[in-house]
This record gives structure tokens, C-alpha cells and sequence, in this order.
């Protein structure tokens, strides 16, 4: 369904979602029709002038307040990227819109890129060093999910600036008790910091292709054909 479409009465608690790839988001309830990127309802994300819509837990989620994972509706402004960072917990992120993703493949030591598309999702492992790129003019959206972490936490979304502040209480940082190494808690702090430098550092993935371009005015043309008559 795409954003102009009426739905058909809704059960008491439905809510439905209209996402497209040129940006737009809007939620749809009995309640009526509102925008999910109204800036009242958005949070900060990772960096200064990108935000995120918490739909599962919020920015205080954590092992000791867990809601097992939080799911959020990221905005991110056009032809930007996210500081390389590494999460705490595993996570789970969809492109809705032409984007890439820098990852530090440890075996061969250094960063890869991996160009995405409209509905390509990716799985990146518990701190794994990474970076999220808008490779558009326009703002994209992304769905991400992240196990056990909100973003107030300290392990949320460790940079090279922190892990390198980290280790200087020495290369190897002890679990605190009753956490899992996952946690983010037992770490080479130097080598993390070296990793996430090496994705910061990673050759540009481009823009858009004309390939890519096409592609996205038929999209944006599907989505008004799709709309009532």
C-alpha cells in the first residue's frame, strides 16, 4: 500500500504503515492518518541531524532495561553517512532507498562496501565496525532493529573516538560481572579503534547510477498509479 491509499476499517490496535523509497511515512490507525516523521515524535541518531522513530523499545533500552530489541525508523539526510561505529548487539537494517553499507572484514583486514537497494536488508554481527551511506539526494529511510541496546546506551554505537578513549585504561577491557562478552565489555579497544578508522577511511561508494536513477522515477511513478482512480 502506498502512502494515498485508503485502508479498509482497522481492528481496535492495528497500525498501518506507509513507507516508500523517495521518503515519505505515514501511520494509519482508527485514530486517522499522521505523519511518522513528525519532529516531535523523532529521536537523535548516531549523528548530529539524523533522527530515528522508535517503534519497538526506546533510546533507554539496555540489558538492565531490556526490551529485547529496539526497532526504529531512521531518517538520514541526503548524500550523508553515518561515523563508522560498532552496536553492542547484533542489528538488522533495510534500505528503502539507494544506499551502502562500509564493513570491516576482519580476515582480510580492511573495509568492503556493499551497495543497496530499495528493500535489501543486511545482518551485521555484534561489533562489527560499520557505516551506513545515503548514496541519494533526498532523504532515505531505513528501518533498523538492534538487539538489547537504545541509543543512550554506551555500547550502543561505540566510535573510533571511544574505543580509542576506552583504551586508554588498557588494550584489553575486563566483561563487567554478570555480562556477556558480546556486551561490548571484553574488547582489543586499539584494534576496534584501527578497524573503525580503516571503515571512515574506505573509498566512497558513489551516487546513484543512471541505472539507479531510472529505476527510482518508475518507482515514484508506481507508487501515484497505485494511488485510488
Amino acid at each position: 500500500m502506498n502512502g494515498n491509499e485508503a485502508p479498509g476499517p482497522l481492528p481496535a490496535g492495528v497500525e498501518l504503515y506507509s513507507l516508500t523509497a523517495d521518503g515519505t511515512a505515514l501511520l494509519t490507525s482508527r485514530a486517522g492518518r499522521g505523519d511518522l516523521l513528525d519532529p516531535a515524535t523523532l529521536l537523535p541518531f548516531i549523528d548530529d541531524g539524523q533522527h530515528a522513530r522508535y517503534l519497538i523499545g526506546d533510546a533507554l533500552t539496555s540489558p538492565e532495561r531490556p526490551s529485547n530489541a529496539t526497532y526504529k525508523l531512521g531518517l538520514m539526510q541526503g548524500h550523508s553517512a553515518f561515523t563508522p561505529h560498532a552496536h553492542g548487539g547484533e542489528h538488522f537494517v533495510l534500505s528503502l532507498g539507494y544506499a551502502a553499507c562500509g564493513l570491516y572484514d576482519d580476515e582480510r583486514q580492511e573495509a568492503v562496501t556493499v551497495r543497496l537497494t530499495p528493500g535489501v536488508m543486511l545482518r551485521i554481527p555484534a561489533l562489527l565496525p560499520h557505516s551506513f551511506i545515503n548514496r541519494g539526494s533526498g532523504r532515505l529511510l531505513i528501518l533498523a532493529a538492534n538487539t538489547g541496546f537504545g541509543i543512550d546506551h554506551e555500547d550502543y554505537a561505540i566510535t573510533a573516538e571511544e574505543a580509542e578513549r576506552r583504551a586508554l585504561g588498557g588494550s584489553v577491557a575486563p566483561p563487567r560481572s554478570g555480562e556477556p562478552e558480546t556486551a561490548g565489555n571484553a574488547l582489543d579497544y586499539p584494534a576496534l579503534a584501527k578497524a573503525l578508522r580503516a571503515v571512515g577511511s574506505a573509498p566512497s561508494p558513489g551516487v546513484m547510477s543512471w541505472r539507479e536513477r531510472a529505476a527510482q522515477a518508475a518507482r515514484r511513478l508506481a507508487v501515484r498509479l497505485e494511488g485510488p482512480a
